[in-house]
């Protein structure tokens, strides 16, 4: 069986030079790398729960709770109380719409041309491969997660 260690340390090392690029670029434009990426998650328009961009941005519940209260007082968000439930959802203001618009523009302007460049040479195929491997990577850190959770029970 073919151990793939040597593509899975090229993959982290490029995961993780990613990473440190966005906290790069969040520094620069004055805002922390969780802010910005709140910003960028609710800059699709949508109501979005704390829960869900915790969940959905690997950002801590207390971290995303501390972040919206900020940015609430700053008057960049607004939360509406959802019917049925307890969860209050999440929108930009207008406010909040034109200050994430003039936090991402660079970055989506940075984004754009580093895929263009890439889809140049791997084609579109590119963005399917690397959200399997994502997807594929939680499951099994999922599976792994439960077997060492139930051998210490």
């Amino acid at each position: 069986m073919k151990k793939y260690q040597e593509e899975i340390r090229a993959l982290t090392l490029a995961q993780n030079r990613i990473d440190g690029l966005y906290y790069q670029t969040a520094r620069k434009l004055g805002v922390k790398d969780n802010t910005l990426a709140l910003f960028y998650a609710l800059d699709d328009g949508e109501p979005h729960s704390q829960k869900q961009l915790g969940e959905e941005w690997l950002i801590p519940k207390t971290t995303v709770n501390t972040i919206v209260k900020e940015l609430v007082e700053e008057g960049f968000l607004t939360l509406l109380m959802e019917e049925h439930t307890r969860e209050k959802q999440i929108l930009l203001t207008p406010e909040g719409r034109r200050y994430a618009a003039s936090l991402l523009e660079p970055v989506y302007r940075m984004e754009q041309e580093a895929l263009r460049l890439t889809l140049q040479k791997h084609g579109p195929a590119f963005i399917e491969a690397n959200a399997d491997f994502a997807e594929n990577l939680k499951n099994s850190f999922d599976r792994i997660f439960e077997t060492d959770t139930g051998k210490e029970s």
